[in-house]
């Protein structure tokens, strides 16, 4: 049987796409580009005996882009340009040395499981095999602010990915390639080689997105509309006689505690009933009772955890998050980075997203009077209707 591997290279940081989040990152109908596109794969091309993802180093979506994906995955840091991502990844099949290798960008979801067919069965007679498309409109040479000449479209083809290469053909090029080298695609250094090349007829849908509204026009294909839930959450805790208090993940010795069933971290639980309310699926006593004796000394990062699950299992995406502390004492701001940091692990959240801030009463209420401190926090989640 033909061993096949994919590439699929997610390394770019998608300039052109001018969003906060990598567009291989952004929620589409549930999912993230990057995970629709590796399902969309995994259907059409079944027997693939490993997915390379080649990403961004320290990329920080990637681990929940591929949380709970059945198939074999490898994952390796991507170069300077394409070419030397598509370097890596090919490194890294050495050892499984399959037959075939397909090569796709991770920002076109759109799989069609008849070219991916078309395309295996070219490389029984091709070294390469690439879908390409007509060019339908008029093409005009462009310089600067001035058309110039007609071009013969009648000669020229869109190419799209996944392109497909026989392994043992196109590696050895790759790996003695030039650290300097840069083709438009994977295809371009097929033909460089001197490989022979096939071409299928492409498809439309396997557009590539890279505007924003390249995303609206995904989510039009899936039928499926997105929108932005917002959640608030409030939390109060006593002050009681201890050494030390944890808020917002952060142990902090102060020279008293929090009362609470748990740790009182009243920071973390502000934050998982703003998420919990954003999803609409109630509070923290929901999902942790307080009169359940399990749950008594808990640390609250497990109350964090469990409400970033609930949003992963609903096909959202956590967009920004803040957390506002209430309290005459400790000082904040010493240990405020740290908190941020610690929340941006647990949710696995690019820390501009994070924020943290404190004030206080003016000496009025309970937490100017000293007897407890409070915390208000809100979430930003990306849903989709269907969930």
């Amino acid at each position: 049987m033909v061993k096949i591997a994919q590439i699929l290279v997610a390394a770019g940081t998608g300039a052109r796409f001018r969003g906060d989040t990598p567009k291989q990152y952004s929620a589409l109908g549930g999912k993230t580009v990057l995970r629709r596109t590796l399902d969309n794969l995994q259907d059409a091309l079944p027997q693939t005996r490993a997915f390379v993802i080649v990403h961004a180093d320290g990329d920080e979506w990637l681990k929940s882009a591929l949380d709970g994906f059945d198939g074999a995955i490898i994952t390796v840091p991507g170069g300077a340009t394409r070419c030397l991502s598509v370097r890596a990844g090919m490194a890294t099949l050495e050892d499984l040395e399959p037959d075939y290798v397909f090569i796709h960008d991770a920002a076109r979801p759109f799989v069609n499981a008849g070219v991916m067919a078309e395309l295996t069965e070219t490389l029984s007679t091709k070294q390469a095999a690439v879908p390409v498309l007509p060019v339908v409109d008029a093409v005009k040479e462009f310089k600067g602010e001035e058309l110039g000449a007609d071009l013969a479209r009648g000669e020229m083809r869109r190419v799209q990915t996944p392109q497909a290469f026989r392994y043992p053909d196109i590696w050895p090029f790759y790996r003695s390639m030039d650290e300097r080298a840069d083709y438009a695609d994977d295809i371009a250094v097929a033909r460089k080689a001197g490989l022979s090349i096939g071409t299928v007829d492409g498809d439309e849908r396997t557009f590539k997105i890279t505007f924003p509204e390249d995303l609206d026009k995904a989510r039009r294909l899936l039928g499926r509309n997105t929108y932005i839930a917002t959640g608030a959450g409030f939390d109060v805790h006593r002050i009681e006689p201890g050494s030390s208090l944890w808020l917002c993940g952060v142990e902090i010795k102060a020279g008293f505690s929090l009362k609470g069933h748990s740790d009182a971290d009243v920071g973390l639980h502000a934050l998982a009933d703003a998420i919990y309310g954003a999803l609409a699926e109630g509070d923290i006593g929901d999902h942790f009772p307080p009169t359940d004796p399990k749950w008594k000394g808990t640390e609250s990062y497990v109350f964090l955890s469990h409400a970033k699950e609930r949003v992963l299992a609903r096909g959202g995406q956590l967009q920004h998050i803040d957390v506002t502390l209430i309290c005459e004492k400790p000082k904040v701001k010493p240990h405020r980075q740290a908190m941020r940091e610690r929340i941006s692990s647990l949710l696995e959240l690019p820390i501009n997203r994070v924020s943290v801030k404190a004030t206080t009463t003016e000496k009025l209420g309970f937490t100017g009077r000293g007897e407890g401190i409070a915390a208000q926090a809100s979430a930003t989640i990306e849903l989709t209707d269907e969930g």
